[in-house]
C-alpha cells in the first residue's frame, strides 16, 4: 500500500510541476513584448480644433485606431472597447489614445467632438483626429500597414482594419507573442473586436507603462 501511496504522491508532484512550468512559460512570454518599426511623424487636428502630432504623444504609451463616425459595422464595437481602455488607465498622465477618422470630409472637429461626448470619451489624452484624407490614408496604409480606403460598395462607404496598434513611449509599435499549439507566434496588432484580446492589450499597456 505504501508503494501505491508513493506512486500517487509522485504523480501529483509531476502534474503540479508541469503546470508550474507551463504557467511560468506563459507569464514570462507575455512580458517579453516585441518591438516593430517606429511610427512616422504626423500632424492632425483633434475634436477641439487643436493640432496634435507625434510630439503630443512623446513619453506616452498610446493606442492608435482608425475609424469613422458614421461607420455602421465595426466602429461602434471598437469604440466601446476603447472606452474600456480609457476607464482602465484613466488619469494616468503617461497613457493616451488616438482615434483617427478615415472620413475627414465628414468628420470635422465639431462632428468628432459630438461623437466623443456621445460615446463617453472623457479622457483628455484621448484625441479624435481629422486632417487631409490623402495624408490619413498614407499614415494608415504606409505608416502602420493597416488598410484604410474609400469603397462605395462597403457599408458606410469606407473600408478599414479593426485592429488596434500599441505604441510605446519612444514611438515604436509594440506587441506580444501568442501561444499556438507548441509554438509562440508574434502578432503585431490587437483585434479591437475581441474582448479577450482587449484584456491582453490592457496587460501589455501596463507593461509598457512600467518600462
Amino acid at each position: 500500500m505504501k508503494n501505491y501511496s508513493y506512486i500517487g504522491i509522485s504523480f501529483v508532484i509531476l502534474v503540479f510541476g508541469i503546470w508550474v512550468v507551463n504557467e511560468y512559460e506563459q507569464r514570462t512570454q507575455s512580458k517579453e513584448l516585441l518591438t516593430f518599426e517606429k511610427v512616422p511623424p504626423f500632424s492632425f487636428v483633434n475634436q477641439e480644433g487643436d493640432t496634435i502630432s507625434n510630439e503630443t504623444y512623446a513619453g506616452k504609451v498610446h493606442v492608435v485606431e482608425f475609424f469613422f463616425t458614421t461607420c455602421p459595422t465595426i466602429c461602434p464595437i471598437m469604440t466601446q472597447h476603447t472606452v474600456l481602455l480609457q476607464n482602465k488607465f484613466y488619469g494616468n498622465p503617461h497613457f493616451g489614445i488616438a482615434s483617427i477618422s478615415i472620413n475627414p470630409r465628414n468628420d470635422r472637429p465639431e462632428v468628432l467632438k459630438a461623437y466623443a461626448k456621445e460615446k463617453g470619451a472623457t479622457m483628455r489624452s484621448w484625441h479624435f483626429l481629422t486632417g487631409e484624407q490623402a495624408e490619413i490614408y498614407r499614415f494608415s496604409n504606409e505608416g502602420f500597414r493597416l488598410y484604410s480606403g474609400a469603397n462605395p460598395s462597403a457599408a458606410g462607404g469606407f473600408e478599414h482594419s479593426g485592429m488596434f496598434a500599441l505604441v510605446d513611449k519612444k514611438g515604436y509599435i509594440r506587441s506580444r507573442t501568442v501561444r499556438v499549439g507548441e509554438q509562440f507566434n508574434p502578432i503585431k496588432f490587437y483585434d479591437g473586436l475581441d474582448l479577450k484580446v482587449i484584456e491582453m492589450l490592457k496587460e501589455d499597456i501596463q507593461i509598457l507603462l512600467e518600462e
